[in-house]
């Protein structure tokens, strides 16, 4: 079966008006914070009532939601809804409310061939409001009643803006909100599709197929010619599948352009744990773990639409973590693209080995100083940040901060882990490689580590700026997939945007020469003497 008959005909879009409908043919649901509800005049909305709702219906309904956390009322028939958010948030969450957004869209929904969503939100809200939107309409299903239809589906986003800020929506805002609902719908669709579909040789496809919409052709470096060139640890990984592993790059390169970025992200299209094999209890789901490389792509290619000003480079690290006579064995020894040894004691700890090699080709053969890399890489990052906030580690304080920042205004939440070399990275002491691939000790902060071990292979001196982001819980909400990382990123990198929509939410980055200052200048003595007990974390290896 063909996998486009696998994902539904639904069209997602965004209209900056509200277009005069009848409920009892075109569903309504009106979400927003009750403050902004009860401003709202009867006039404001009432194009999307019909003859169906009178004044006295709607001051009634609004009057009757008792948000806790969230309420909801039937106008009419449950063709025509108003739904209200959380009334307070608290300093970790989004303003936005994202989830909730999600949550009620899923629920009061009708799934009729034409409906609208319209959101009441202030401006700064917007974006994040209707990337939840997007979220709630996933698009691959095996579902015979999908599959066996041609049926067609349409939603439309209306946004009615609130607070002080109501400037209409530009022309240039709609390309932004629309790639970003394409972007998520995609990376969703591509986490969502199991592993017979969802092969390596599938998931190059879906690149070329984004390059082609952007007018960039990959660089696939595949199979063999990975073991050729270096890259020990995609190979690694990668050689027991059917289906070769493979390092996909597109390029964003404007004219004009002065810094080298890299978004790199881990695509373990199915995760058996290897040898090391996973329990069948943990093992379902596993089709996921390609959920930062999915994100990537959606987000890469809202950061081109949006006209991004920068080289930008998605560097995609796609592999299968299968077993097989030719899979890598515990007690094996990888040497990864960076040059150092990798003594493996745990194949389930995969994920790092074909990252470690995609950051250094970001640095060394894409120049990059700004290296990003985001992966669904640890168990743990659910114990340290739970399902819905993603666990970032950095070397620099101010893009950790802007990254926690990012998550906050685009409805994609962040947490700031531990970044201590010194006492974390000894637990990867191999006696007989530079390092080990997994930690001798789990309850040392083991989700630091893990991206620790990212770090290493650029070396701890790296002057650049590094950000690993790991999102293996909120990759997913309930049984589906959420396109984490597409709203996030392109508003980490906001500034680099010609979107004003995206710059108005971005924070500044810090330049790429200021990487380290913050981290090592007062830790002279005991960093020197971790530099000193792990010679293999310096970075003269990749010159």
């Amino acid at each position: 079966m063909s996998r486009k008959m696998c994902i539904k005909d639904t069209t997602v879009q965004v209209s900056t008006s509200l277009t005069p409908c009848d409920p009892q043919k075109n569903p309504v649901l009106i979400i927003g914070q009750l403050k902004h509800l009860q401003l709202l005049n009867f006039a404001d909305i009432s194009a999307k009532l019909g003859n169906r709702v009178t004044e006295t219906v709607w001051s009634n309904g609004v009057k009757g939601l008792q948000p806790s956390p969230t309420d909801c009322v039937s106008l009419y028939l449950n063709l025509c809804s108003v739904a209200a958010l959380p009334t307070r948030v608290t300093r970790h969450n989004t303003n936005s409310r994202a989830h909730h957004i999600t949550k009620i869209v899923r629920s009061h929904t009708v799934a009729a061939d034409e409906e609208y969503i319209v959101l009441v939100c202030e401006r700064r809200d917007v974006y994040a409001s209707v990337c939840a939107v997007a979220r709630a309409y996933s698009l691959y299903s095996r579902k015979s009643s999908v599959v066996n239809s041609d049926r067609k589906q349409t939603i439309t986003i209306e946004v009615i803006l609130a607070g002080s800020d109501t400037e209409e929506l530009s022309a240039q805002d709609l390309v932004v909100l629309d790639a970003a609902i394409f972007g998520i719908r995609l990376a969703a669709c591509i986490v969502d599709t199991p592993a017979q579909e969802m092969t390596t040789t599938a998931f190059i496809e879906e690149i070329e197929s984004v390059g082609s919409k952007l007018n960039i052709v990959p660089v696939v470096i595949q199979g063999e010619e990975l073991k050729k060139r270096g890259f020990g640890g995609l190979w690694g990984v990668g050689k027991a599948a059917e289906c070769p592993p493979a390092l996909v790059i597109l390029s964003h390169t404007p004219p004009g352009a002065s810094q080298n970025i890299a978004w790199v992200g881990k695509g373990i299209v199915y995760d058996t744990g290897g040898l090391s094999m996973k329990t069948k209890t943990t093992m379902p789901g596993m089709k996921r773990d390609c959920g930062g490389a999915a994100g990537i792509l959606g987000a890469f290619y809202v950061a081109v639409k949006s006209g991004f000003d920068q080289n930008l480079h998605a560097v995609f690290c796609l592999a299968e973590n299968a077993v097989s006579p030719k899979a890598t064995k515990p007690d094996d020894i990888h040497t990864l693209y960076s040059g150092r040894s990798v003594e493996i004691n745990n194949t389930d700890a995969e994920g790092r080995l074909v990252l470690g090699d995609g950051v250094v080709y970001a640095y060394k053969d894409l120049k990059c100083d700004t290296i990003l890399d985001m992966a669904t890489l640890t168990g743990a990052q659910a114990t340290a940040t739970g399902k819905y906030h993603a666990a970032v580690v950095s070397n620099n304080d101010e893009l950790e901060q802007c990254a926690v920042r990012a998550g906050r205004v685009s409805g994609e939440l962040a947490h700031a882990l531990p970044y201590c070399p010194e006492l974390h990275f000894p637990e990867f002491a191999s006696v007989v490689a530079d390092m080990k691939n997994s930690a001798a000790d789990r309850n040392n902060a083991s989700s630091s580590c893990a991206g620790l071990f990212i770090a290493a292979q650029l070396g701890f001196d790296f002057s650049g700026l590094w950000l690993h982001i790991d999102m293996a819980a909120p990759v997913y909400l309930g049984e589906r997939a959420t396109g984490y990382g597409v709203g996030l990123l392109p508003c980490i990198f906001g500034e680099h945007s010609q979107s004003k929509l995206l710059r108005s939410l971005s924070t500044p980055l810090p330049s790429a020469s200021s990487a380290n200052t913050n981290n090592n200048e007062e830790s002279g003595p005991q960093n020197d003497r971790m530099q000193q007990e792990q010679p293999s974390t310096k970075k003269t290896r990749l010159e």
